[in-house]
């Protein structure tokens, strides 16, 4: 396995050339932010329940179809190749496992939500045709982070929610990564490899700021919807979830992307 070169500062402390230390250098006021939010802070210390954690996979499930729908259709692009590993960390199957345990089979028709999430599933098809290389700073942190702070939050989940077993928790679960720390380091140096110009570099540190601010508008919308009433009927089918609307916001008929929850963003 490949192994990354520490990233160094130089002499008078400024972060040097490694894409990754630069991305982390440049959303760290962000990240800082994105931690803080209500909904975060909540969620960390275990205040969430069955309902909202099935509207949270939801999401979850929406921002990764879209990520991971132009991860694939860019998977030869010069700056994408050295990061796509569709085997070791693709969630689209584990959410669609999870939804179908919680939900029942009918789950894309049974939850509508708020589309503050929506413009960044947007951001992200947008990208993946005019810009792929910028997919490189969404793919960082969601992917990053789910191997670091979303392993923590997993066991969050569990005990909050009471579950006795792993079902409807595959999310957090990846099987074919036997060292999430080796391969946190894998992935960061095939990132520093990725070659870009100067222009493209600037482009892909302004995008990562810009991934953190759309979490954090995105946490607020939710926390502001949570707040308001979110309620679970059973059926004979099996669960629907309902959830407060606000009349600004659109109305979608399939599960539209609520939040892009940064179960773990937060340890990069």
């Amino acid at each position: 396995m490949e192994t990354m070169k520490s990233a160094r500062k130089t002499e008078s402390g400024d972060i040097g050339s490694d894409l990754s230390e630069q991305v982390k250098a440049a959303t760290k006021d962000s990240h800082v932010r994105a931690e803080n939010t209500q909904l975060m802070l909540s969620y960390q210390k275990g205040h969430i329940t069955l309902p909202q954690y099935k509207v949270l996979l939801c999401s979850l499930h929406e921002i990764y179809k879209a990520l991971e729908d132009e991860l694939d259709r860019n998977s030869s692009h010069p700056a994408v190749a050295p990061i796509y590993f569709p085997q070791e960390l693709a969630r689209l199957e584990t959410l669609e496992k999870d939804l179908e345990h919680f939900l029942g089979s009918g789950w894309r028709k049974r939850v509508v939500v708020p589309a503050a999430t929506h413009r960044y599933a947007q951001r992200l098809r947008q990208i993946g045709k005019e810009r792929p290389e910028l997919l490189v700073a969404h793919a960082y942190t969601r992917y990053l982070g789910d191997l670091s702070g979303g392993q923590v939050l997993g066991k969050i989940t569990q005990k909050s929610l009471g579950l006795s077993s792993q079902e409807g928790l595959s999310f957090f679960s990846f099987p074919g990564v036997t060292s999430p720390n080796r391969f946190k380091q894998l992935y960061r140096s095939r990132m520093n490899g990725i070659e870009l110009t100067a222009e493209e570099r600037a482009a892909v540190l302004e995008e990562a700021v810009a991934a953190f601010e759309l979490n954090i508008q995105v946490f607020d919308d939710l926390q502001k919807m949570l707040s308001v009433t979110t309620e679970a009927v059973d059926q004979s089918a099996g669960n629907v979830v309902r959830t407060a609307t606000f009349p600004s916001l659109p109305i979608v008929g399939l599960c539209v992307a609520l939040t892009t929850i940064g179960l773990g963003i937060y340890s990069l």
